[in-house]
């Protein structure tokens, strides 16, 4: 722990780090972990609950007063009408994880009447820890980091996450994922959100776009890009989209050629824009979808409507 960090900060590393000691026993012998799905292609398992319930105990502890909403277990733990909500995200990429892919993290934010003040996503397999504080700047392993410097998508990391849920809009994501490719120098799906905004926040990727995410996924990384200088919003721009199930993200330049890419994909998307969106679609699925089973004909359309 550090003396020169928020207080609030130093309890949720040390939070963090006891869930991420947790999650690198189990990585030992992840073939004996305890695996439940939650829905199609979303899985939990023991070590969730575990880590969960470690950093809820460690903050409830410090901050007894405080309010929880975690991904596990919502908002039955801690203070109901509290200012002050942790956001937890226990093991984000829980997939990779449970594949061996080391490819996962904590993510810890603490929300101060609905606004993001501190965060900390840590990757236990790497050591890595990524820190910030609203005003003071975001780290990594205690050096000041900042967003990218480049200035043309065309030289562009981008990374993304994709559908995977029975429902999603695969016909729009790949149309998305068209518009960016053509335009970028790759795209990249490490398949862990909150590690994904914290590497746009210490440069190793230029940009990240995604949809049907929750707060949990993006609070701690939304703080993280901001405090290093780069810009979060939904696909349209706006800032405030932390519920919105829409995340962008990238330093500034970049931020600023994506959201004309994007935005005719967003549910806040004018009547024009969903038009032109569902055209583009229709062009990229025609070429490459097949045709979905019958049981899978109900999409959600709500980038189109």
């Amino acid at each position: 722990m550090s003396t020169n960090l928020h207080p609030m900060l130093n309890v949720a590393i040390k939070a963090a780090r006891a869930a991420g000691a947790i999650i690198n026993r189990a990585a030992l012998d992840v073939e004996a972990v305890r695996v439940s799905q939650k829905q199609v292609n979303d899985f939990v398992t023991e070590v969730d609950h575990a880590s969960e319930q470690t950093i809820i105990e460690t903050l409830l502890t410090a901050y007894p007063g405080h309010g929880i909403l975690g991904e596990e277990t919502g908002s039955t733990h801690g203070a109901k009408d509290s200012e002050f909500v942790w956001i937890i995200d226990p093991l984000d990429g829980t997939t990779n994880f449970i594949h061996g892919f080391p490819v996962y993290c904590v993510s810890i934010a603490l929300a101060v009447k609905g606004k993001v003040e501190q965060a900390v996503i840590y990757d236990p397999s790497r050591n890595d820890l990524f820190t910030a504080t609203k005003g003071r700047g975001a780290y990594m392993n205690d050096r000041r980091i900042r967003v990218s410097k480049r200035t043309q998508l065309k030289e562009s990391l981008i990374s993304t996450g994709f559908p995977f849920r029975k429902g999603d809009n695969f016909p729009a994501y790949l149309a998305m994922m068209s518009e960016v490719m053509q335009r970028t120098a790759g795209l990249r799906r490490p398949g862990a959100a909150a590690l994904d905004l914290a590497y746009v926040a210490a440069g190793f990727t230029d940009g990240f776009f995604e949809t049907g995410l929750q707060p949990w996924d993006v609070a701690a990384g939304s703080l993280l890009v901001t405090e290093a200088g780069g810009l979060v919003g939904n696909f349209t721009g706006e800032s405030d989209f932390l519920e919105q199930k829409e995340c962008l993200a990238g330093n500034p330049r970049i931020y600023g050629q994506l959201v004309p890419l994007l935005n005719k994909y967003s549910k806040f998307a004018s009547a024009g824009d969903k038009a032109a969106a569902r055209q583009a679609a229709a062009n990229v699925t025609t070429l490459t979808v097949p045709s979905a089973p019958a049981e899978d004909d109900e999409r959600d359309q709500s980038a189109f409507e």
